[in-house]
């Protein structure tokens, strides 16, 4: 269940601008201090306004983070079905489905870096709802392959299926996580290629497994 983040103001749209610019400017913050060492009255400095108006919108550091975190998967979610039709059983879908996904890491992966290093410190009724937002993200790949799976375009078990997906969404994140090595490798598209060449290599060795 979504957590509630409280606002002394009740207009819904500046409520939506204000967290827009204290994400922002908070994303920038811990990844260059982490979250326990930056103020709420640095986070508000860097989205612009004053320490008071800060807490209209908040009522903790921890919210900021909490906000941080559920934009980030909500953003990621919706440009992922909004480029991934899980109908598109062939092999063709599933590697525009890698590609438009490893393509909105590129786009937010430091808020992506930001996001994994910190949710550590959301509390024990925050993090369980932000877990289960990644859940959902990696069925989404699941829903995917199972289509590619009804089509014949391979053949893989539950569990096979299962992994797929997760081994898709943690390759996708590898590109943030390493990109201090993989960056000085390879262009986003180039490891677009070569990760999906791989992935469905290993699809397809064990799609010529004798059953």
């Amino acid at each position: 269940m979504r957590r509630e983040v409280l606002a002394s103001v009740k207009d819904e749209r500046l409520i939506k601008k204000r967290r827009d610019q204290m994400i922002k400017g908070a994303v920038s913050l811990f990844k260059q201090k982490g979250f326990h060492r930056t103020t709420t009255r640095e986070i508000a400095k860097a989205a612009g306004f004053s320490i008071g108006t800060l807490y209209e919108y908040i009522r903790q550091k921890e919210d900021v983070l909490y906000l941080v975190c559920d934009t980030i998967y909500d953003e990621v979610r919706s440009r992922l079905e909004k480029d991934i039709n899980p109908k598109h059983g062939t092999i063709e879908g599933l590697e525009s489905a890698i590609a438009n996904y490893f393509r909105v890491i590129d786009d937010m992966q430091d808020e992506v870096l930001v996001m994994y290093q910190e949710a550590k410190s959301l509390s024990k009724d925050a993090l369980p709802y932000v877990l289960q937002k990644e859940v959902e993200m990696v069925g989404m790949f699941e829903n995917v392959i199972e289509n590619c799976m009804k089509n014949d375009a391979f053949k893989l078990s539950e569990s096979e299926k299962k992994l797929l997906a997760h081994n898709i969404f943690v390759q996708g994140q590898m590109w943030a996580f390493r990109r201090w090595a993989l960056q000085k490798l390879c262009t986003i598209e180039e490891y677009i290629s070569s990760q999906t060449s791989l992935i469905l290599t290993g699809i397809n060795r064990l799609h010529e497994q004798p059953e």
